[in-house]
């Protein structure tokens, strides 16, 4: 049986999102299974994170994600829209957060489906194209692409049940010893960050996981 690897994500970090594509490399080279845990962005998880840092902070993140996507070869633009909605007047985050709710809720019943690292890739790559992923029919012919269709995922979605896993989520990466993502949880080990996934790599190694 393929060794499990639990993958917490969040649709509104650029990390996460840069993520995707090695960790798909990394499921083709060993002998491994990532179960995809949607998280809400921290933002929501925990606004005062933000509030905690200062103005150099977000320059700094911004500086950062561009040359990360630069030296991996992938490509990076800010979302549009932003799927965590911010109150124009008070700059707070809002109260309802429909956008990001959706994604979430799709990205757990595509896991649930068997194509959850197909849909982080291909909607993933949407929401970080630069792109309008809401016009132009772009979120359903992403999902069309991973072989879902969405139409059937928000018809037989049963929200109460998805949402009561999204913040049960929360609660499992908090346990495994973190609060961000992209962070992965093998045998009960952390591992924060896309920079980690080379370390994730080397203990798979010294645990004798398969080679495929």
């Amino acid at each position: 049986m393929p060794t499990p690897i639990d993958l917490y994500w969040s649709f509104r970090s650029p990390y996460s999102y840069l993520a995707v594509k090695p960790t798909i490399a990394l499921e083709a080279e060993w002998d491994i299974d990532i179960n995809v845990k949607i998280v809400l962005p921290l933002a929501l998880r925990q606004p005062d994170f933000f509030e905690s840092r200062g103005p150099e902070w977000m320059g700094y993140l911004f500086r950062d994600i561009v040359r990360l996507a630069e030296m991996s070869g992938q490509t990076l633009a800010m979302p549009q829209p932003d799927p965590v909605i911010t109150d124009p007047e008070t700059g707070s985050f809002a109260k309802e957060q429909p956008l990001v709710w959706r994604l979430s809720r799709l990205g757990v019943c595509a896991n649930e489906a068997g194509r959850g690292m197909a849909f982080l890739n291909e909607v993933g790559s949407l929401v970080w194209s630069g792109k309008n992923w809401l016009e132009d029919g772009r979120l359903d012919a992403a999902i069309t692409r991973t072989g879902l269709d969405l139409e059937s995922l928000e018809s037989e979605m049963d929200t109460q049940r998805i949402d009561a896993l999204i913040h049960e989520h929360d609660k499992d990466l908090r346990a495994a010893g973190h609060w961000g993502v992209p962070t992965f949880v093998l045998n009960n080990e952390p591992f924060f960050g896309q920079d980690r996934i080379d370390a994730l790599a080397w203990r798979l190694g010294k645990l004798g996981v398969a080679r495929r």
